[in-house]
């Protein structure tokens, strides 16, 4: 047929006059001589779809009244059929030096011709502006990375640190706590990889696209152990028919094992249809693999949380308390559970348009992402009644011992009653995971006091 062959033939014509560019690009800051083939490729691909849209429009059987100025290509940019005026369009996202939230304009006159450059006298594309706020945005950058940075090493000083308590500790050993463990790792390795990817230069090669995958591994396993927390504590409260004694093993291949498989697609469909410097850009819809999963986990941990607090506030109502206490405490679990389970994602889903409640939208975004680490090991080790009453008992256990008090008979008898206590400790460890009634009866409320396991 016809259109196939004028396809062919108009992609030809790209690759063989992609160095000459149709139109002059007012280039009084520009230069961008040395282009690498991915980059290109990205352009003879652009340039191909404004072609293929070009040969549409000359097969239209009517034609637009008045001056209209045709489809055309400038040599970065594709700009559709227009009526007189100026037009504006994003600035292309080739070049790390362009700002793409600015916009590069282009005259339509009135006689239906596309403006021309006065120096040159040939058709002209105004991208002065793609680099005129680009030192600005640089300072916003690196306030952003210098803040990305910051939280991370924060959330790996707490991480650590909350880490070690619970692996030291045996009374602290129960299912929940297993499952922070491995939510906790998640966090740390994320933040090295993030540290990692930040300090290493971004080229072209095997260890750098390497680092890119386990970037992208590890992320998706982040979130895939917020979605098991949201499993296990929706399971445990809602669905309290199976909460005696929970495999473990599914919630690692959840967390472990299911982020290989979206992560090993993109990496293979990046380096077969987009294979870019170190798989640095954005501009590309195979982040969706990455990202679709993330989202679908983030949406159910969403729905869980809501039947949480409905469960909660039902069973609060059943011991007749107080409406506003019965209130403040659904609300405080709610609030608990946000970061744990990453519902601020979901609360926070769109990006705004404008630029300056964009630029507040980056700075809310950047510390709910990367300060989440500190926050919930923050909420779930160093605010946690059984770690705080296992590290006092442990400090008063050392003061006595540094005091010199073995002789003392109080000091043996302290000492039995701090094994004592620890065997209970291991009992009541989440002592609703073998005892279902106590999760239907009057005790339900015990589940967000301020000394509960999950507070």
């Amino acid at each position: 047929s016809l259109f196939p062959d004028v396809f062919f033939l108009a992609y030809l014509n790209v690759i063989c006059q992609l160095s000459a560019a149709s139109e002059v690009v007012h280039t009084e800051h520009l230069s961008h001589m040395s282009e690498p083939q991915w980059m290109r490729n990205q352009i003879a691909l652009a340039q191909f779809q404004c072609f293929q849209k070009i040969v549409k429009e000359s097969h239209r059987k009517t034609k637009a009244l008045g001056s209209v100025c045709n489809t055309t290509w400038d040599g970065w940019l594709c700009w559709d059929e227009t009526e007189a005026g100026r037009k504006e369009q994003n600035c292309p996202g080739y070049y790390d030096d362009f700002d793409i939230r600015e916009m590069a304009s282009k005259v339509c006159t009135e006689t239906g011709e596309w403006g021309r450059n006065p120096e040159s006298n040939r058709t002209w594309t105004d991208f002065t502006n793609c680099k005129a706020n680009v030192t600005l945005h640089g300072t916003a950058t690196m306030t952003h990375i210098y803040l990305i940075m910051i939280g991370h090493g924060l959330s790996l000083i707490s991480l650590l640190i909350s880490l070690g308590i619970f692996f030291y500790f045996k009374t602290l050993s129960c299912q929940r706590i297993t499952l922070h463990k491995n939510l906790f790792l998640s966090f740390v390795l994320n933040s090295l990889i993030t540290i990692a990817w930040f300090s290493v230069k971004k080229e072209d090669s095997a260890t750098c696209k390497l680092l890119a995958f386990i970037q992208m591994y590890i992320l998706s396993c982040n979130y895939f152990w917020m979605l098991c927390e949201g499993i296990y504590l929706h399971t445990l409260i809602v669905v309290a028919v199976f909460a005696e004694k929970q495999h473990l093993m599914w919630y690692y291949l959840l967390g472990w094992g299911f982020p290989l498989v979206p992560a090993t697609i993109y990496s293979v469909a990046r380096h077969c249809y987009y294979n870019d410097n170190c798989w640095v850009s954005s501009a590309t819809s195979l982040l969706y693999i990455i990202h679709a999963p993330i989202c679908a986990a983030l949406v159910v941990n969403f729905f869980f949380l809501l039947n949480i607090v409905r469960v909660l506030i039902t069973k609060l109502r059943v011991t007749h308390q107080a409406e506003s206490s019965l209130y403040m405490r659904a609300v405080r679990a709610t609030l608990i559970l946000i970061p744990l389970l990453g519902i601020q994602f979901v609360l926070l889903p769109y990006k705004p348009q404008d630029p300056w409640f964009f630029e507040i939208y980056l700075y809310i975004m950047t510390i709910l992402m990367h300060y989440q680490g500190l926050l919930v090991s923050t909420i779930f080790c160093f605010f946690n009644g059984e770690v705080q009453t296992v590290l006092r008992r442990q400090w008063n256990l050392q003061r006595l011992q540094f005091a010199g008090t073995f002789a003392n008979p109080e000091f043996f008898r302290s000492s039995a009653s701090f094994v004592a206590s620890s065997l209970t400790e291991v009992h009541r460890c989440y002592s609703i995971e073998s005892h279902t009634e106590h999760i239907n009866g009057k005790s339900y409320s015990d589940i967000f006091r301020s000394d509960s396991p999950f507070v």
